[in-house]
This record gives structure tokens, C-alpha cells and sequence, in this order.
């Protein structure tokens, strides 16, 4: 796996989204498993897991959560490439408008996708943003999650340890069942559905690790 500084990211983003679409064939092979039969929806994923937004059957009127830091340009530059719409802001910092502007697409009938650890972490830990959103939306929540054991695998010095594929890596994007958070969830509800997320997340990683080469197939 080769590894890379955060001097040389934007460098290294900015090149591959940039020739992304003339080279797809060689950068990308993710199969869909599971893709679930329910629109709009709420892509709960890890924000290392980001490359499987590429693959996804909606990315059309896809729309994602990008904080408005330096790391979040990054990405965002890289998600806008692949033709996914982005809404700038996070769960704390700009939050209210950025968690109207995601209602309004998921209103829309447009679907979204939520970094559920980030924009800085911790890694693994779901917090309770996409939770909200699904409660105000009534739109339900899809689990994902996106593996390759391949090592041939740009691994950055990131938080989340992001990593990219190159040269027709295989990769899977798993997604789960749909959960749906009631309108009139208490506080304590919240953090149970919260803990749900993390859960199935977990849960969907470790299916795929253990059943790539089947679900490859």
C-alpha cells in the first residue's frame, strides 16, 4: 500500500479526479451489493469509505455533507468531478444551513450521503447528525460500506486513513437494511438509533472482508 503525506493530497486528488473520467476503466471497478430499493435515501458511510459514492446508482442526484475546511476542498473538488452534488457545511460549524439545505434535497426527492465520523473524527464513531436528518426527513437511513483487500491502494496521512484505488483495483460497496427513525424519537431514542448505525456499519465491513471473493463473483 503506498502512503502519502497531506503535502502531496491535493496534488495527488487533484490529478486523479481530474483525469478520472478518461482513465475510469483502469481507477475503477466497484460491484453494488445489495443496492437497496428505497428513494430518496440517507447513505450512511464512513469518511474514509467515500469512494464508493462513484459506484453509487443514484449519484446523479446524489448530494453530500462537505465541512468548509481545508480537508473538506479536498474532497469536495474530488466529489464535484465525479458528478456528485455537494452541500458545504457540518453538524457544528454551519450546520443549521447545511442540515436545511440536505432536508430541502431529500425533499426534493433527491437523495444524500453523510460522513457519519466525520469531518475530523473520531474514526468509527457515528455521531448524531445523519440520526437528526433522518428524523426531520422521515427518509430513511441505507448502511455502507466500501472494501478492496487489494494493495494496490493510495493510503493518505489522514485521520481516517483515506485510501483510492488504482490501475482496476476491485472493490465492493455492501449496503445494509434501511433504518428508519421515528419523527417523535426522544433523546435517548437518538443515541439508540445512533449506536444501530455504528453497529450495522461495523457489522457490513466485517461481511465484506470475510465474503469479498463470493460477492465478487
Amino acid at each position: 500500500m503506498f502512503e502519502f503525506d497531506k503535502r502531496r493530497i491535493v496534488s495527488v486528488l487533484s490529478f486523479l479526479t481530474k483525469h478520472f473520467y478518461a482513465f475510469e476503466s483502469l481507477f475503477y471497478d466497484c460491484k453494488n451489493i445489495n443496492y437497496p430499493n428505497v428513494k430518496p435515501a440517507i447513505f450512511a458511510l464512513w469518511h474514509a469509505h467515500q469512494c464508493a459514492l462513484y459506484a453509487n446508482e443514484d449519484r446523479g442526484t446524489l448530494n453530500v455533507m462537505i465541512s468548509k475546511s481545508n480537508d473538506g476542498d479536498i474532497i469536495a473538488a474530488a466529489t464535484e468531478h465525479m458528478g456528485i452534488k455537494t452541500v458545504r457545511g457540518s453538524h457544528k460549524k454551519s450546520g443549521a444551513g447545511a442540515t436545511l439545505a440536505m432536508l430541502e434535497k431529500l425533499e426534493q426527492g433527491e437523495s444524500a450521503a453523510v460522513t457519519v465520523d466525520g469531518p475530523r473524527g473520531p474514526k468509527g464513531k457515528v455521531k448524531d447528525g445523519v440520526i437528526n436528518i433522518a428524523k426531520l426527513s422521515q427518509v430513511p437511513i441505507v448502511p455502507m460500506t466500501w472494501y478492496s483487500p487489494s494493495k494496490w491502494l493510495l493510503k493518505f496521512d489522514t485521520w481516517d486513513e483515506f485510501r483510492f484505488p488504482l490501475l482496476g483495483v476491485k472493490t465492493i460497496a455492501v449496503y445494509g437494511e434501511p433504518i428508519y427513525v421515528p419523527a417523535d424519537c426522544s433523546k435517548e431514542d437518538i443515541e439508540f438509533y445512533r449506536k444501530k448505525v455504528e453497529t450495522a456499519l461495523f457489522d457490513l465491513y466485517q461481511y465484506a472482508q470475510e465474503n469479498f471473493h463470493e460477492l465478487r463473483k
